[in-house]
């Protein structure tokens, strides 16, 4: 099991070379399409399948970055 301290570093480097300077309001759509072009990167590579990445993607990532969201909101109230 992975560090949840290391993984929140990683997370935040990823962030950053994603958004790469560019303004997350005014370049919003741009830095989405590399987000999901990582996205299909990381899925591609770990599930060697495009079926299974997809199912990877429906069943496990988005449900998780979902609660990652409402925890993220419960702790800002």
């Amino acid at each position: 099991m992975a560090d949840p301290k290391l993984d929140t570093v990683r997370a935040i480097a990823a962030a950053k070379e994603i958004i790469d300077g560019r303004d997350p309001v005014e370049d919003f759509t741009s830095i989405l399409v590399t987000l999901e072009q990582v996205v299909a990167a990381i899925l591609l590579a770990g599930m060697g399948d495009p079926r299974k990445a997809s199912a990877m993607l429906n069943e496990g990532l988005v449900h998780g970055v979902e609660e990652r969201l409402a925890l993220y909101q419960s702790k800002t109230e």
